[in-house]
């Protein structure tokens, strides 16, 4: 489960966000390009923008559960 306090600052605020956990895989910015980001220069994804309509909403909890590792959450700010 994704931690809050470990979330990266780059992430936009709101309810989703990636924590330290990320390994860079890239499922999220696959299941939801819109809305998912991979910062390359320090090795982790980040959201870029926060989901508003129930289908955007939906693409990012298919980004969730594609997640590895589980650093993706959606209980955020």
């Amino acid at each position: 489960m994704a931690d809050k306090k470990a979330k990266y600052a780059q992430n936009k605020p709101g309810k989703y966000f990636v924590d330290d956990q990320c390994i860079a895989c890239d499922a999220c910015c696959v299941e939801a390009p819109n809305f998912f980001k991979m910062n390359d220069e320090e090795g982790h994804a980040f959201v870029a923008l926060q989901p508003q309509t129930p289908e955007e909403i939906k693409d990012c909890e298919n980004a969730l559960a594609a997640c590895p590792v589980d650093a993706i959450g959606n209980n955020g700010d």
